[in-house]
């Protein structure tokens, strides 16, 4: 088979002979090197990737992905109404009614929160609550039963537990004769405590009946309607389709408009990491030019013989850059399959350590997500091979271009 002659040279110095066997054991270091720095790379980024998702799924767990509310200050008009219409919708895969308020709650200790009223039987289909309940159920949210589910973190702020008493002051004023104008309080049994492993909610949310919260706020509908998506990235679409289609009273907010900065740090971070990550790729890179170095000393004679059988200087260029990227292919090869290989295994693996050593990494009193998550993303493996490919190109070319530079009466004076 016919093969280039700058590849079939380049190939044959791939293959060491017994007087520079110390070139060959530098080639092997240096494919080591990039596949090890190739591996970090992509189960960092897979483990960022997990982490990511894991706060995304927690977060829009309780604000739904998109909210359909009225003019500031007032309720929805005809809710039941745009409730059809959204769901009308092919992205949307359910709505519920809610009522929003801050209040200031009081038991053994003072604390502030958000209160939302809810339809128990409809939260289900827009937030995963239901599914972080510690103790109780929404269920025990009836109508006209003063019940209320508490955050964890905001249940020990206040001192209580299921059972305990918990008086809410609303925002919304009545009048009396004697003093005025007071706020509305209201008592309420604490009948259920969730825990969604986000600080946010856990120690800022209340849930009460829909029902109850529109006699304590004193508001004569839903303040809102929250939707949830067939795939959280269509929000910004279905946003649009909705604003056009319920008219200017109307406003549709998003998860990405809520909270924007929170996910732009997170991908801000993200892209800091991978090109911190990346230098690793470069100080791997760094024996491969060592290694290209040798290999041109070593091989002064044979390029002078080359050049004088009329090989072209491009030619002989052309040569040693075979050798350079074959080895940073390989280590790219080595480091994709592996990384990819422990990126995907990787929650077991830290699990298996645990039990072992007897450690936890991720402390569930400590930490939120006591697992350690992994995402491996095909984009992530095609930059990371991408940039070390180009990395290993670019370390060719100076030694490349030392050999191609060659002398050969000089080279062979001494042979």
């Amino acid at each position: 088979m016919f093969r280039p002659l700058e590849l079939f040279i380049g190939l044959r110095y791939t293959r060491a002979k017994r007087r520079n066997q110390f070139i060959s054991f530098i080639s092997t270091v240096s494919i080591v090197c990039i596949a090890i720095s190739v591996i970090a790379l992509i189960t960092v980024m897979s483990v960022m990737n997990g982490f990511g998702d894991e706060l995304r799924t927690r977060v829009l767990g309780a604000i739904s992905h998109a909210t359909v509310s009225g003019l500031p200050g007032e309720s929805v008009q005809n809710w039941q109404r745009a409730v059809q219409i959204a769901d009308a919708n092919k992205h949307v895969k359910g709505a519920a009614p809610y009522v929003e308020t801050e209040a200031f709650l009081q038991a053994r200790r003072p604390s502030g929160a958000i209160v939302r009223g809810i339809e128990p039987t409809q939260e289900p289909k827009v937030s995963d609550i239901d599914q972080h309940m510690v103790e109780g159920a929404l269920t025990d949210l009836t109508p006209g039963s003063w019940n209320i589910v508490l955050g964890r973190e905001l249940a020990m702020s206040l001192g209580v537990s299921v059972g305990d008493k918990v008086v809410v002051a609303a925002p919304s004023f009545r009048s009396t004769p004697v003093t005025g104008s007071v706020p509305t309080l209201r008592g309420f049994r604490v009948v259920g405590i969730f825990e969604l492993g986000m600080q946010e909610f856990d120690a800022n949310l209340a849930l009460v009946n829909m029902s109850d919260a529109q006699r304590l706020s004193g508001v004569a509908g839903p303040t809102g309607i929250r939707l949830r998506l067939d795939d959280m990235f269509n929000a910004g679409l279905v946003a649009h389709q909705l604003a056009d289609q319920l008219g200017q009273v109307y406003r549709v907010d998003t998860w990405m408009d809520s909270h924007a900065n929170f996910f732009s740090a997170i991908s801000m971070e993200k892209k800091v990491m991978f090109i911190i990550l990346s230098l690793i790729i470069l100080v791997a890179v760094i024996n491969l030019i060592s290694m290209l170095m040798m290999l041109v000393t070593d091989k002064q004679a044979d390029i002078a013989i080359l050049r004088t059988l009329g090989s072209t200087p491009r030619s002989i260029m052309g040569m040693f850059m075979v050798q350079g990227v074959l080895v940073g292919v390989v280590g790219i090869g080595f480091g994709v399959g592996l990384g990819s290989l422990l990126s995907w295994k990787l929650p077991g693996i830290v699990k298996w350590i645990e039990q072992v050593t007897g450690v936890t990494f991720l402390s569930p009193d400590v930490y939120y997500i006591s697992e350690l998550p992994s995402k491996l993303l095909a984009s992530d493996v095609g930059w990371v091979a991408l940039i070390t490919f180009l990395f290993s190109l670019l370390a060719t070319l100076y030694p490349a271009w030392r050999a191609s530079r060659t002398q050969p009466a000089q080279a062979l004076r001494y042979e």
